[in-house]
């Protein structure tokens, strides 16, 4: 009797709402990293405390989860650990290309047109030694900090997939807890030579995103690739949001009338304000939970976005 041939289970299907919305997030930062252009002033950073980043760090963490953690759960530890390591060379990699290609259009720049440096200047001025630092990430110029931070997060992920794979709410609770030790210790940071108060993206802290993410990546995959649509919630996180974009929103620039319901300091970026993260998590429950939005981003129009 011809044995019965043996049927390769399904790929799981991509979520195209983590693939749109990081490439939104990615489009976002380019155009926020553009000084005085018009469009970075009706960006996510206009509407409510958070901006790209936390988006981006977010969806890191989900995807991670999505991609790594199931090569962890397939093929075992071993080979979770190569893709990961291969991931990170390849990021890094980026990184090196990108700090190398703008000290040199930097420099050119500045020849060419008689100008000084200020951002890469401290690289330029010593660059035997600026180039050590940059290459060993412990020298990351402004707008050069983002990717340094995911080699880190992405590197960390096999501890962090462990322990969520034994206990989620054990993972946020380690996870919060080094967030608050950042947030309450300064000097708990990687060092930085171009900057005394270490890198801008604290990875003491901006851990607690990417663990969020993974979490919730695990949770939404429980519940069928949505979160419950409860009434309540949906409420709590609208007034949230209001709330939000009334105090962060740019009046002056806008030319409008100063909303804001009481003066308050925006919340700091470097080690993730627990307004950062509320604001985050209250748009993605609207956008996670919502069948539309899912919809919308099957739609053809979107996938240059998603390409991104």
């Amino acid at each position: 009797m011809p044995a019965t041939p043996t049927v390769a289970a399904p790929k799981p299907e991509r979520d195209a709402r983590i693939d749109v919305l990081r490439g939104l997030a990615l489009l976002t930062i380019f155009v926020d990293h553009m000084p005085d252009d018009i469009l970075n002033r009706v960006t996510l950073h206009n509407f409510g405390f958070c901006d790209a980043a936390e988006v981006f760090v977010l969806l890191a963490g989900f995807s991670s989860m999505l991609a790594f953690g199931r090569s962890f759960a397939r093929d075992g530890a071993t080979t979770g650990v190569r893709r990961i390591a291969l991931r990170v060379g390849r990021i890094y990699l980026f990184h090196a290309g990108l700090l190398l290609t703008t000290l040199l259009v930097v420099q050119g720049w500045t020849a060419r047109y008689h100008m000084t440096p200020t951002v890469m200047a401290p690289i330029l001025g010593a660059p035997v030694k600026g180039l050590a630092h940059g290459l060993t990430l412990s020298a990351l110029p402004t707008y050069l900090d983002i990717l340094p931070l995911y080699v880190v997060l992405l590197a960390v992920f096999p501890l962090a997939y462990a322990v969520i794979r034994r206990s989620p709410p054990l993972a946020l609770l380690i996870s919060g807890l080094i967030w608050l030790a950042a947030a309450l210790d300064p000097g708990l940071n990687l060092p930085n030579w171009l900057d005394a108060k270490g890198w801008y993206f604290d990875p003491f802290a901006w851990q607690f995103m990417f663990v969020i993410g993974a979490v919730l990546s695990v949770e939404v995959g429980r519940r069928g690739g949505e979160l419950p649509r409860k009434r309540w919630a949906i409420w709590a996180c609208s007034l949230f949001l209001a709330f939000a974009f009334l105090e962060a929103a740019p009046w002056h620039d806008w030319h409008l009338p100063d909303l804001r319901l009481f003066a308050m300091t925006l919340p700091d970026k470097s080690r993730l304000d627990w307004l950062r993260i509320v604001d985050v998590l209250a748009l993605f429950y609207l956008l996670l939970s919502s069948p539309r939005v899912r919809a919308m981003c099957r739609a053809r129009w979107l996938r240059p976005v998603e390409a991104c």
